[in-house]
């Protein structure tokens, strides 16, 4: 084999070599570029501002538009946040001033109802104070309803009494409980579980409200709390008209109303927003009923 040969295959092999090792090296590049700009990408995710040394390497380039993005992010939550707060503000004080002179209005009428005026007058009594019902029915689902679009379910759990949380929900439903001439039974309890006074008097106030619109007049409502290891459960249990099977996965869906409550007042919110209270307390909501016998609805709360 000629001198020539040789060189020229051993210029070949060492080109070859040249070659795997830049390719190599190339790839060892991208790659650590590639790390680089995922790792960027995860602090931005994180909402953080990264040093950048802008020169004109493409990892400065990434860096300062990734800032840009923050920037742009952090803005808009800021801005999204001040609107969201504005937004409660105004709903509060739309629902504070509506409330108070409706309150008034309805009292009023229920006072006319009962003297002595004349058919015609009666009547108009009557519809005012129906209608007045109903203004109060919108105002409350309007609220209801703020709750979740503007996200002000903000819990704060702490140790609290079941007892006084209890009696809290059932005060609040007491007078319509008194129209249907039904009956609340609670149960005493000494036990004490993690909750969040307010939003889960909120959420039992719908359970129960729903127990007392949806039974016969004369039945009974009854709630109580009964103990476990980890979890308290309370119960609320009515004799009303029950709820299928099949329609027992749908009813915490928003705006689900069931064909069977059609004719009574009502959107759809109540059992979400008992569901939605519950789970941002690290607890559960579970329902068992039958069609002509009654429901009952188990709300858990962690006890630890």
């Amino acid at each position: 084999m000629s001198g020539s040969l040789v060189f020229a295959i051993v210029l070949a092999c060492a080109a070859l070599a040249g070659a795997a090792g830049f390719a190599f090296w190339y790839q060892r590049r991208i790659r650590r570029q590639m790390d680089t700009v995922l790792e960027r990408l995860d602090r931005a995710i994180g909402g953080t501002i990264q040093e950048n040394t802008y020169d004109e390497s493409i990892e400065s380039a990434v860096t300062q538009r990734l800032n840009q993005l923050v920037e742009m992010s952090r803005l808009n939550c800021d801005q999204a946040d001040k609107e969201r707060n504005l937004v409660k503000a105004l709903i509060s004080d739309i629902s504070h001033q509506v409330r108070t002179p409706l309150t008034n209005i309805m009292l009023y009428a229920g006072l006319l109802e009962e003297q002595e005026l004349s058919e015609n007058a009666g009547e108009m009594a009557s519809r005012i104070h129906r209608q007045a019902d109903k203004l109060d029915f919108f105002m409350k689902e309007l609220v209801r309803s703020s709750y979740l679009e503007t996200d002000m379910i903000t819990v704060h759990v702490e140790k609290s009494s079941v007892d006084e949380l209890i009696a809290r929900a059932c005060q609040a439903v007491e007078m319509q409980a008194l129209k249907k001439e039904i009956v609340i039974e609670a149960a005493p309890s000494s036990e004490q579980a993690f909750f969040d006074m307010k939003w889960t008097v909120e959420a039992l106030v719908n359970l129960l409200d729903n127990a007392v619109k949806y039974s016969p007049v004369g039945s009974v409502v009854r709630i109580c709390a009964v103990p476990y290891e980890s979890f308290l459960c309370i119960r609320v249990k009515d004799e009303g008209i029950g709820i299928r099977e099949e329609e027992q996965g749908m009813i915490f869906r928003r705006f689900y109303r069931s064909p069977s409550v059609s004719g009574e007042k009502g959107l759809g919110i109540g059992l979400y927003l008992v569901r939605e209270i519950i789970k941002k307390q690290a607890g559960y909501v579970k329902v068992k009923a039958e069609p002509g016998v009654g429901a009952e609805f188990f709300v858990y709360l962690r006890r630890d």
